[in-house]
């Protein structure tokens, strides 16, 4: 049987040493930052594709097969033949180059949003004093436009078109020229990108081209390109990316497959084995090579017809441009420089590899589940292995975590991120550790502190004659609380240094505490310029309630000596007095008090909501311009004093309403038939407020305010108060059914 006991009395010891507070803190922290990996803020996404960017970097992808071509209008090209842009003869001229060598599809990299400036048209109109007959002649030849044309719908060529997140002007609307998209599923409409701009191609030409794509690249905040859109949106359009396009238009097809759920868009579909995974938007993520010179051919060499039939026999061929001038170099996760048409080339790569990088749904989850399970495995075993066995643990994870994340990547094309769990465990880890050796720390000092343990003078005499009471635990008892502050004492401080504001604190605190010990109270803690005490323990009192009020009447009735001397003190000292004035707040109500903190170091104290209210009424004393405020536990049993009601009131952190009252003097004022006139106007007064009966409060209010004048009391502070919530109520009125509560933003 004892056994048992003892086993009993353990378990629960074992379990508060296990929620320790370096465990608790642990677990809290282990929220938090689960609760930032769900959120994925930015931090967090840049974070992770950093790691995946320094895993293409480690292995950037094999170029395998060649699929593409890319013309490159390079600076050797815009020498011979001049600046951009070229006449669209020349232009003509080269595509039906490409066709003869045997290009499978032409696409390009750029728009030709506008009418051709060398057309013999626009010549005619910007050159002044032409024979009339010369520019009849010259306005009957054909337009470059027309010649571009005619190449363009006697080949496959795929027109570039570009998309801005921004409003261009002069933007032309109009639909697009031909459908080349279907949808399975949910429309994709919600989660591809929209954006307010595009920048098209003359009708002349775009009306003949065998496909149009946009070839716009949307880097990342970092500048990076990384995920490349296979589909954008304008004026509620969907159109195909630039390789999308052109995979479309080589393959036959007229039409492509997107397919889409709930979630986003799953997948893009040209032909059969020609299927891109995307994410929700419709971007694919490439595993990107390193720059391939060995596709590139000059663009004037394919003009000149020097280029080998072999670099365009069955490619698809992209007309783009490395010139730098020409500005369309970007930044992958392999090269820091890149023409962006060989981006393009990439994705198409891709496709014919199977090279794409892929980030299933269900890794989020695999993520989650890491950071919980190592943070669960520090916050266990660190308290109680210690510090140096759980960092080899600690290390074995995060190096199979990383192992695992890497083999993912190379292997099956993967992107799980192992790195915000490792750091996060590695935070945890740093926490527990900082957190127990303070706690070690802590305990020596409290060691060599003989004085640690602050008590009351009625409990140091029990304790005397009882030391076994020097020990943790504590009893419910219906108590009364009482809190006590300084108004405006930031004010009040600025009128002394160091010295001499401890030196005033001391004055006032002085006095004030030796009211509440005469009055059987015990003071809890000083905090600055606030008192804490409270009646009914660890004596019994049975009329804690009437000994607190009394003791807050005594209190006010103490500091106006504190403030005569005060006052003749700075006259004395040449500067400015400001007089001190507390506001009290009082409550009664069952509290747990006794000894409280850890074994090395305790309180006699008291916590229990009753305490928090009281500190919540002394706040309210400003608020309702009186200085003192009670509750109703208290008002209950002290009815033969000077009382009123204040108000029915929420007060922050209360869900409901409490009523609340004022003491304006002991039972001898209570007696004075004008004070006993008066509670009985000033209830009429609340009964009127109440029933929103306004105008007649506003009498009541005068005559309330002569009334208190009369008696030397000083409290209009509370009328001006019920002025302000008049008004507010006439401007909104808060209805019928108004129970009369207020509810407090304010401690």
């Amino acid at each position: 049987m004892a056994e048992g006991v003892s086993k009993q009395q353990k378990k629960p010891g074992r379990i508060r040493k296990f929620f320790s507070m370096a465990r608790m803190v642990g677990f809290l922290l282990l929220l938090g930052l689960l609760g930032v990996q769900v959120t994925n803020p930015y931090p967090v996404d840049f974070l992770r594709v950093k790691i995946f960017d320094m895993y293409q970097r480690a292995q950037p992808r094999e170029v395998k097969t060649r699929p593409v071509t890319i013309v490159d209008l390079d600076e050797e090209s815009l020498a011979t033949v001049g600046q951009w842009p070229w006449p669209r003869t020349i232009i003509a001229d080269m595509v039906a180059n490409l066709f003869r060598m045997g290009a499978g599809v032409v696409a390009f990299d750029m728009a030709f949003p506008e009418p051709d400036r060398l057309s013999p048209n626009m010549i005619a109109d910007n050159v002044s004093g032409l024979d009339p007959s010369i520019e009849e002649t010259i306005r009957q030849l054909p337009s470059n436009d027309a010649y571009f044309a005619n190449i363009i719908k006697q080949t496959r060529v795929v027109l570039g078109q570009a998309g801005f997140d921004r409003e261009i002007e002069d933007q032309v609307h109009r639909p697009p020229v031909k459908k080349s998209i279907a949808f399975r599923g949910e429309k994709p409409h919600v989660f591809v990108p929209s954006l307010p701009s595009l920048v098209r191609n003359i009708p002349e030409i775009e009306e003949v081209a065998a496909g149009h794509g946009f070839f716009s690249l949307f880097p990342e905040p970092d500048g990076v390109v990384r995920r490349v859109p296979t589909l954008f949106q304008y004026d509620n359009e969907i159109y195909t990316g630039l390789a999308v396009e052109m995979l479309r238009v080589a393959t036959g097809r007229r039409t492509i497959l997107v397919t889409s759920n709930e979630l986003g868009v799953e997948k893009v579909a040209i032909a059969k084995g020609l299927i891109l995974p995307t994410d929700k938007k419709g971007r694919v993520w490439p595993h990107f090579s390193k720059r391939d010179k060995a596709k590139y051919v000059s663009a004037r060499d394919v003009l000149s017809g020097v280029v080998d039939p072999a670099m365009v026999r069955g490619k698809l061929v992209i007309v783009g441009t490395s010139a730098v001038g020409l500005l369309d170099i970007r930044s992958t996760p392999v090269e820091e420089t890149l023409p962006g048409v060989e981006v393009h080339a990439n994705v198409i790569e891709a496709v014919f590899d199977n090279a794409f990088l892929s980030r299933p749904p269900n890794m989020d989850g695999a993520e989650f589940l890491l950071t919980l399970f190592a943070g669960l495995v520090m916050i266990i075993l660190v308290p109680m292995i210690g510090a140096k066995w759980t960092l080899i643990l600690f290390l074995v994870i995060a190096g199979g975590s990383g192992a695992s994340s890497w083999y993912l990547f190379s292997e099956k094309k993967m992107l799980f991120d192992a790195g915000f769990a490792m750091i996060s465990t590695l935070g945890i880890y740093i926490q527990l550790t900082y957190m127990g050796y303070a706690a070690e720390e802590a305990q020596k000092k409290q060691v060599r502190s003989a004085f640690s343990h602050y008590m009351s003078p009625a409990l140091v005499e029990r304790l005397a004659e009882d030391p076994g009471q020097l020990k943790l635990g504590g009893e419910n008892r219906e108590m009364t609380l009482l809190f006590c502050d300084v108004r405006g004492f930031t004010s009040i401080s600025e009128l002394f240094d160091a010295e001499g504001l401890t030196k005033l604190i001391n004055k006032f605190l002085t006095p004030l505490t030796n009211v509440i010990l005469q009055r059987q109270g015990t003071i809890d803690k000083y905090m600055g310029d606030c008192i804490m005490a409270f009646w009914n323990a660890p004596l019994d009192d049975p009329n804690h309630q009437r000994n607190g009020c009394l003791s807050a009447l005594e209190m006010i009735d103490s500091l106006v000596v504190v403030n005569e001397r005060l006052e003749k003190e700075a006259e004395e000292e040449g500067r400015p007095h400001i007089p001190l004035k507390i506001g009290i707040g009082l409550n009664t109500g069952t509290c747990c008090v006794g000894n409280m903190g850890s074994d090395q170091r305790f309180d006699y104290s008291v916590l229990g909501d009753s305490v928090n209210l009281a500190s919540r009424l002394e706040g309210q004393s400003k608020t309702y311009g009186v200085t003192i405020v009670i509750g109703e536990n208290t008002y209950v049993n002290v009815q033969d004093l000077a009382c009123i009601e204040l108000d029915l009131i929420k007060v922050k952190g209360k869900t409901e309403a409490v009523r609340i009252y004022s003491v304006l003097g002991d039972d001898q004022v209570a007696q004075k038939p004008e004070f006993i006139e008066y509670a009985k106007h000033h209830a009429t007064l609340l009964k009127d407020y109440r029933q929103q009966n306004w105008e007649k409060v506003r009498q009541d209010i005068k005559t309330a305010n002569e009334m208190i004048d009369k008696l030397g009391m000083e409290h209009h502070g509370l009328y001006d108060l019920y002025q302000e919530r008049m008004i507010a109520y006439e401007a909104e009125p808060p209805g019928p059914d108004w129970d009369g509560v207020f509810v407090a933003t304010t401690k």
